[in-house]
């Protein structure tokens, strides 16, 4: 017998940064409702990671990047729960353009940027996971939820 074929969820989280400030979003919808976390979406059927990433960035705060100029700084593979699993790649835009602005208001009750070291305390988990694996380069996979 041949043990099930995994089948996550793919994430895309996109870090934008501006000097020592990080761009984050607090939830509006059911999920995490009031918490942090990055500019962040599921990948369509068919899309390739960057281009999906440089996406969900566009339609949640209009900013524009370049899917050249994302570049992979950290993946989690998460256990949600016994039914879903989420591989969630987190990328940083070296070059983008646009003035943040939310773009999403049913989603997101809004945008703001917070230094590197004063970080929002009430940080999602999961993005919070692929955030420390990025500003502490500590080799690029997380496994979290699984213990």
């Amino acid at each position: 017998m041949n043990p099930e074929v995994a089948r996550p969820v793919i994430d895309t989280h996109v870090i934008l940064r501006d000097g020592d400030k990080l761009l984050f979003s607090q939830r509006g919808g059911p999920y995490g409702y009031g918490r942090w976390h990055m500019p962040s979406g599921k990948l369509d059927q068919g899309e390739p990671l960057r281009l999906g990433a440089a996406r969900e960035l566009r339609e949640e705060t209009g900013v524009t990047v370049d899917p050249d100029h994302l570049r992979l700084v950290h993946v989690v593979h998460h256990h949600q729960d016994n039914t879903v699993q989420r591989i969630g790649f987190f990328f940083e835009a070296t070059e983008w353009s646009g003035e943040p602005v939310n773009r999403e208001p049913d989603k997101c009750m809004g945008l703001e940027w917070f230094r590197v070291h004063e970080l929002p305390e009430d940080l999602i988990e999961y993005p919070k996971e692929g955030l420390l694996g990025y500003l502490n380069d500590d080799g690029g996979l997380t496994e979290h939820g699984w213990a």
